[in-house]
């Protein structure tokens, strides 16, 4: 462990710990769940006082990077990407108010991922996976027959659109842009999606062309999917997907 240098001001010093802390997990190649030096040995290492020490781990803790259990110790975390949805619903409600217009940017970023990705699905999908698809699809036309909003129907479509790239962050990136959406427009009270057979269609042309083998159509299917998301949104509904 290396020591800290002494007479740094107490913000940056804390930052520092912070990286130590984050270095000894990559040097020692622990996993998530595997236990961290104690207090005491932390102390010890880096040359700082138990004080530093805690504040640094619950600042990382706050990033899910160690978790601390109380009266057992300090372990590596999960490292998910929860602080990085709380902190981009915070940015978005605080930014834009009532606007809703106000994931104009989430939809940028969420639409420039989706549509570069689906060409490469067109290549990599299997059938089985285009069978699990098609189902998604008709349950979601069920539900909307009946009249039942479908949003958790809609998040497992993109889920499993990307499956077959065996990428794992992707499911989790779109995870969080979708949480984040679905967060701010309940934040807002934003009404349902008033036309969920669109909704189902748009859907369904995505499958029928990744069936055909057709990255451009793949795409352009995308392109119109998006362009009605963001459209209701602007409306203030919540079809998110």
């Amino acid at each position: 462990m290396r020591r800290m240098p002494a007479g740094e001001p107490r913000e940056p010093r804390n930052n520092r710990i912070q990286r130590a802390v984050v270095q000894l997990i990559l040097d020692r190649g622990l996993r998530s769940g595997a236990p961290l030096p104690t207090e005491a040995e932390l102390m010890e290492g880096l040359g700082v006082s138990r004080n530093s020490v805690r504040e640094a781990l619950k600042a990382l803790q706050a990033l899910d990077i160690v978790e601390i259990r109380h009266g057992y110790g300090t372990y590596v975390g999960q490292a998910s990407l929860t602080p990085f949805v709380d902190g981009l619903t915070f940015r978005t409600l605080t930014r834009h108010a009532d606007d809703p217009g106000a994931l104009a940017e989430i939809l940028q970023v969420r639409e420039v991922l989706e549509e570069g990705l689906i060409r490469r699905v067109a290549a990599t999908v299997t059938e089985p996976e285009l069978d699990r698809l098609e189902t998604v699809v008709t349950r979601m036309e069920t539900a909307g027959q009946a009249g039942r909003p479908f949003p958790e129907l809609d998040r497992e479509f993109h889920e499993l659109l990307y499956v077959s790239l065996g990428n794992a962050l992707v499911p989790q990136l779109l995870g969080a842009f979708w949480t984040v959406f679905r967060r701010v427009t309940a934040a807002h009270g934003w009404t349902a999606d008033p036309a969920p057979e669109l909704t189902v269609r748009r859907h369904r042309d995505i499958v029928t062309a990744l069936r055909a083998r057709d990255a451009t159509g793949a795409q352009g299917a995308m392109t119109v999917h998006f362009r009605g998301i963001e459209e209701r949104a602007g409306r203030g509904c919540w079809g998110v997907g």
